[in-house]
């Protein structure tokens, strides 16, 4: 344990806070413990992760979980393919720890610098219509609850709470270990392709249905799209990944050096950028290569943004994109950042925002060091009249009251909250908006009698 001196800032820098203490616990009892005594003396607590969250879902004024001792392998069987891991463990080290069982992620997103819990509990995803968002592959869960109980929660202990837990937001409980339901590891073959963006609108529909993963990148004042198309393989097949230079070329020196060179002068120079965009597309090349799938799902991102993510009906992506480049163009805007477009399948998470049907995402970017909230709100009105859900872990401005219009399970999951943190010792600002801040009546006593009936 140790006083704060220090301000947390995620990686987005659109949260900052100074936690009253910070507390680093080893094990779940060392968490139990933590949780008993900030409840005995009336003040808040919240874990935190990597910090990759760009909305306030992880913000923790009072007392800070530091998780990052809960980490690696704690159980694994290769043959049924379920391993349990610690809460605290990076994506980026699950290609080493897996190896030895010979396991992958079915599906993974663009950035691994997450942690696996803060990953799942905001509703990270992938693409491709056939995988649901990395909550889905959740079989059980432990975690510590308001009341200061150890909970396991799986197939066979309390599986109706499940649907809640995987996708939590931090509100249910500190999840201190999880056991997810992996595949033996594969190749992908990647193909990378610039093309007419009108087509590939036109034929979203069936292109994301014939593909394992497919999405698409639009850098705003162009008009071609960046497609990129993964076909899963067997783990054994031909691999041709990248070259070291090849890849430092394009990913490093193209991707973050001159592109955050390109951010940099539109900060200043904002006319410049359309031209810039049109120069970038005249060098965007195709390629194909085939590689381990962590290593062509996720990218290496080290120019700063911030970013809104919105979930629509799948069939909706078509009109909704033009809508945007519409509103674009109406405006005026002078956009560097790309729109990138992908799709997951549904899912009977409660508070996925796949939950119940196919859905494609527009996620929209601003540098870091612009100002995006006439953009994001402009985006965000034309997403709404979709249906759209946001991502929990980016910047939106819904609340509550929007919320449970597009979340069939809004109340049954406020329910579960209110049995398992009744006096909401995991709330924070952002929670207090996106579910309400109100205190559950019943206490300590509803959520031993739920538990018990099991």
């Amino acid at each position: 344990m140790t006083a704060s001196g220090a301000v947390w800032r995620n990686w987005g820098r659109t949260e900052s806070v100074r936690p009253n203490r910070i507390e680093r616990p080893g094990d779940a009892g060392a968490v139990q413990r933590a949780v008993i005594a900030a409840a005995a003396s009336g003040r808040r607590i919240k874990p935190v992760g990597s910090g990759h969250s760009f909305s306030g879902v992880a913000v923790a004024p009072d007392i800070q979980l530091d998780l990052a001792d809960l980490t690696g392998v704690i159980d694994a069987d290769a043959a049924t393919g379920r391993v349990t891991l610690g809460a605290g463990t990076p994506l980026h080290r699950l290609p080493r720890l897996l190896e030895p069982y010979g396991l992958a992620m079915p599906n993974m997103g663009d950035i691994d610098r997450q942690t696996i819990s803060g990953a799942t509990s905001t509703g990270t995803h992938g693409t491709g219509v056939g995988f649901g968002g990395l909550a889905t592959q959740i079989v059980g869960a432990q975690l510590v609850t308001g009341v200061g109980e150890v909970l396991a929660v799986s197939e066979t202990e309390r599986p109706e709470l499940l649907p809640a837990v995987r996708l939590g937001l931090g509100a249910l409980g500190v999840i201190t270990e999880l056991t997810l339901q992996l595949v033996p590891r594969f190749v992908l073959h990647a193909v990378e392709r610039t093309e007419a963006l009108d087509s590939v609108l036109d034929e979203w529909m069936p292109r994301v249905h014939a593909a394992d993963h497919f999405e698409f990148y639009w850098f705003p004042h162009t008009s071609t799209a960046l497609t990129k198309t993964n076909t899963r393989l067997p783990g054994d097949a031909h691999r041709s990944p990248l070259g070291r230079t090849e890849r430092w070329l394009s990913d490093e020196v193209l991707a973050n050096g001159v592109y955050r060179a390109m951010c940099a002068l539109g900060l200043v120079a904002p006319a410049a950028t359309p031209p810039l965009a049109r120069l970038v597309e005249r060098f965007t090349g195709n390629r194909d290569f085939s590689d381990l799938s962590p290593n062509v799902f996720t990218t290496n991102r080290s120019v700063r943004f911030r970013e809104m993510e919105y979930a629509i009906p799948l069939e909706a992506v078509p009109e909704a994109f033009r809508a945007v480049r519409s509103l674009i163009d109406q405006r005026g805007w002078r956009i560097t950042f790309p729109i990138e477009v992908r799709a997951a399948a549904s899912d009977e998470n409660w508070l996925s925002t796949a939950h119940g049907r196919e859905t494609g995402y527009l996620a929209v970017h601003r540098y870091f060091r612009e100002d995006p909230a006439e953009y994001f709100a402009g985006v965000e009105e034309i997403m709404r009249s979709f249906g759209g859900r946001p991502h929990w872990g980016k910047m939106h401005t819904q609340t509550a009251a929007t919320l449970r219009e597009v979340y069939p399970r809004f109340d049954d999951f406020l329910a579960v909250r209110d049995r398992l943190d009744p006096q909401r010792l995991f709330a924070n600002p952002y929670l207090d908006r996106v579910l309400g801040s109100g205190d559950a009546h019943g206490g300590r006593s509803e959520v031993r009698a739920y538990d018990g009936a099991a």
